[in-house]
């Protein structure tokens, strides 16, 4: 098949290469087997790391800095984006797994209090629109230190927030936010049970004090529970963080004309089909006609990847290779070139 002119839309490759790391590497091995070929980078992101890069620049915004909590109540400093009126903010910016060592990761003491601080910031300096990514958090509190931040929700209240997420897990349950993703935050068997009923008897408090039950609310469990915090207390609309970053940076537009799209994140597996940021992609490319490639960190084949409509599915670390070895950034990057030079060969 011709190919004049390839998309490389991906997510980053979490802990080792940004979405335009990712871009720069495939785009490098394109121009050496494909050198007439036009190459367009897209900066994408589903809510977690990279959100706000993506939209700001997309929007000709500016990047603020400000002093919060991170998820041990250590002071830090976090930024978000601001255009106009309207604010992007990362959760993981003040409560994110980035922000701990693997000893400090434990969600029965971590929690969301960062975030309520760096929502106020913005708020304070006259943002009335809200874009809130979620993604990437330390934390399993259900929103709760978020909440009570004092003058958090009077200050936000009102507000126009939508809230990114990248999963559609309910705030409990065995399909949850602490059984799901906890164990990934560090917590043990034992404390998941903890983290559980914890959130059980949160969710009963909230739907005591706002009439919302965000039990089994889609979305509510995004970020160990800080779905259901912003739906209950602030009614803010929950959507697929992709979508709702593909929509502002003008995709549809972009792909048009492409004979091919590239996507990609960090590790591929069940969730996949369940808005994270291949999914979107595909979906905007199949509108459109475009074959669509899928070249991740890793691959963990299973029947949701399987159902997937890709033409080309592609791990990008070589089997055996070392975990530690393939994070490395520049080993990564030549990964992606390797990965990138055998899918143009098996297409030509």
């Amino acid at each position: 098949m011709s190919l004049d002119k390839i998309v490389i839309a991906s997510d980053s490759f979490k802990g080792s290469l940004s979405s335009l790391e990712v871009a720069t590497a495939a785009e490098s091995a394109l121009k050496e087997v494909l050198p007439s070929c036009s190459v367009v980078c897209v900066n994408v992101a589903d809510g977690g790391e990279g959100t706000v890069e993506a939209v700001i620049s997309s929007v000709n915004g500016e990047i603020i800095e400000t002093i919060v909590s991170d998820p041990l109540g250590r002071k830090i400093p976090a930024r978000y984006g601001i255009a106009g009126d309207l604010a992007v903010v990362e959760s993981a910016a003040a409560c994110g797994l980035v922000l701990l060592s693997e000893s400090e990761r434990n969600p029965l003491l971590t929690d969301t209090r960062g975030l309520g601080e760096l929502l106020m910031d913005a708020a304070s300096r006259g943002c009335k629109r809200f874009i809130v990514g979620l993604g990437g958090s330390a934390t399993n509190d259900g929103g709760r230190g978020m909440i009570s931040v004092p003058g958090f929700l009077s200050a936000l209240k009102g507000k126009e927030i939508t809230v990114a997420c990248d999963v559609d897990t309910p705030f409990i349950g065995p399909k949850g936010a602490s059984r799901v993703f906890a164990p990934q935050k560090g917590a043990s068997p034992e404390d998941v049970e903890i983290l559980e009923e914890r959130l059980v008897k949160y969710s009963e408090e909230i739907k005591e004090q706002t009439g919302v039950d965000v039990s089994n609310m889609p979305g509510a469990g995004a970020a160990g529970g800080l779905g259901g915090a912003f739906a209950a207390f602030l009614e803010a609309r929950l959507v697929p963080g992709i979508q709702m970053v593909l929509d502002a940076i003008g995709f549809d537009s972009i792909i048009e004309g492409a004979d091919l799209v590239i996507t990609g994140e960090g590790k591929s597996d069940f969730q996949t089909p369940k808005g994270k940021t291949p999914a979107g992609v595909l979906e905007r490319a199949m509108k459109q006609g475009i074959p669509t490639a899928l070249m991740s960190g890793k691959i963990e084949m299973c029947p949701e990847l399987e159902k997937m409509k890709f033409r080309y599915i592609c791990q990008v670390t070589p089997e055996g290779m070392p975990l530690e070895a393939a994070m490395k950034k520049q080993t990564a990057m030549n990964n992606v070139k390797a990965a990138v030079k055998g899918l143009v060969l098996e297409m030509a």
